[in-house]
């Protein structure tokens, strides 16, 4: 370090470090203030998209709530008279209790249907991953091309196919179709690479145990977290499928709760009664399934991303 001679009294004084002084002192004050405003951007972006979020499931529970004339007369983000348990009596009770005939068929579609799709497509996935066998990247590419078709496009075929089948007006005409899901063989095949280590499978092998023993025992275990995502998104598609149950299903009786409220919105404009009361008390009692599958499931996200961690 070069030294400068203080001219007052003759002593070397060594030159002040370079980035000292008070340019250096304002820089450092002013990350913490810039960290803060950091920190408030973000927590105010996420209340405002909380807010977003929740504002439709608020303004249910407020209307179901209420009163006929109450849901077109007051304030729809705010409380009148609760009438509450007289809409739910009234919604139990219409058309001889239709609505928890609705809702039976939909947890059997929807349980039914999504249970053999996890099983198919995690099976599926599993094989693509783990076996390499000729026209496997051709196979793996037309199951991510189908992803390009509607399925809108399949309806007239599907259609038909059920009519010669006989499948019309059945249960087995929404849940059959629902076995398969390309997007859920793509999601298994992706988790399975990353899931199962190879060496484990023939160490397996080595051991004597068949490919159906392995599958069982050891990759779907591994494969749980994947297999618990594939569920959940599966059932919520079954339960609030819409456009399946309406053109394949004839009777009221075997209708999915989705369809049977849009029945009830559709009496309005077609008479003068109006049971739109109904339908939102409905909508609350249809989401009570879905926050249960959804809280029942955490301990297999949360034991996946522990198993992870360990690795």
């Amino acid at each position: 370090m070069t030294t400068t001679m203080n001219r007052t009294n003759g002593r070397a004084v060594a030159p002040k470090p370079a980035g000292t002084g008070p340019l250096r002192r304002r820089s450092e004050g002013s990350q913490p203030h810039q960290a803060t405003r950091t920190k408030a951007l973000v927590i105010t972006g996420l209340v405002l998209f909380l807010i977003y979020s929740l504002a439709p499931v608020w303004w249910l529970i407020v209307s179901a709530t209420k009163s006929q004339r109450d849901l077109y007369t007051t304030n729809g983000l705010w409380f009148s008279s609760i009438h509450f348990w007289s809409n739910l009596r009234q919604l139990f009770t219409y058309q001889d209790g239709i609505f928890l005939t609705w809702m039976r068929n939909t947890l059997i579609y929807g349980f039914v249907g999504t249970a053999g799709m996890t099983l198919i497509c995690v099976a599926c996935g599993y094989a693509l991953a783990m076996y390499k066998f000729k026209g496997r990247g051709f196979l793996m590419g037309c199951i991510i091309g189908s992803f390009l078709i509607p399925g809108a496009l399949l309806t007239i075929p599907s259609f038909l196919l059920f009519t010669d089948l006989n499948l019309v007006d059945t249960p087995s005409a929404i849940i059959l179709p629902s076995f398969f899901n390309a997007f859920s063989v793509y999601l298994a095949k992706v988790y399975a690479e990353g899931a199962i280590p190879p060496e484990l499978l023939e160490a397996a092998r080595i051991d004597g145990a068949g490919e159906y023993r392995i599958f069982f025992t050891i990759g779907a275990r591994l494969m749980s977290t994947g297999a618990a995502t594939i569920f959940i998104l599966g059932f919520v598609g079954m339960w609030n499928s819409f456009f399946g149950p309406l053109v394949f299903l004839r009777s009221s009786t075997k209708w999915t709760v989705m369809l049977g409220l849009y029945s009830w919105l559709k009496v309005k404009t077609d008479s003068s009664v109006d049971l739109t009361g109904m339908v939102v008390v409905g909508s609350i009692i249809s989401l009570i399934p879905m926050v249960i599958l959804m809280v029942s499931m955490q301990r297999y996200w949360r034991s996946g991303v522990t198993l992870g961690s360990l690795k």
